[in-house]
């Protein structure tokens, strides 16, 4: 026998399905709270490994500027991503070009280097 699914129950079911996505993405990548039924240690781990990596590809993007920033890139990369997290369908070319305009508007980088992120942007 085929049960009949009613599209309402469906309909609430992703509703609420996508609710809990977006509050595991918050905690993730927005320092939000653990959604219920999650661990906060191991979101904790989580959200280190993701920032880390994220770290990482904007060190590999932006040598030049995790250059002059020399100790002090991991701190201020850090403080930029509780500040900017990432945000769902952002490149990481973008996200590397925004932390060294955050850089250079907080007086972190010199002024009078110019980003050639542009040139590396992929259409």
């Amino acid at each position: 026998m085929t049960e009949i699914v009613n599209e309402n129950e469906v309909s609430a079911a992703r509703e609420r399905l996508a609710t809990q996505q977006a509050e595991l993405l918050n905690a993730l990548l927005g320092n939000g709270p653990a959604p219920a039924g999650f661990d906060e240690q191991r979101l904790a781990v989580e959200r280190r490994a993701l920032l880390s990596k994220r770290r990482g590809i904007v060190r590999m993007l932006g040598p030049a500027v995790a250059d002059e920033l020399g100790d002090r890139f991991r701190p201020l990369f850090d403080a930029y991503a509780v500040e900017y997290p990432r945000r769902a369908g952002s490149r990481a070319r973008e996200d590397a070009a925004a932390f060294a305009e955050w850089c250079r508007a907080s007086g972190e980088l010199s002024a009078k280097r110019k980003a050639r992120w542009k040139f590396w942007q992929s259409n």
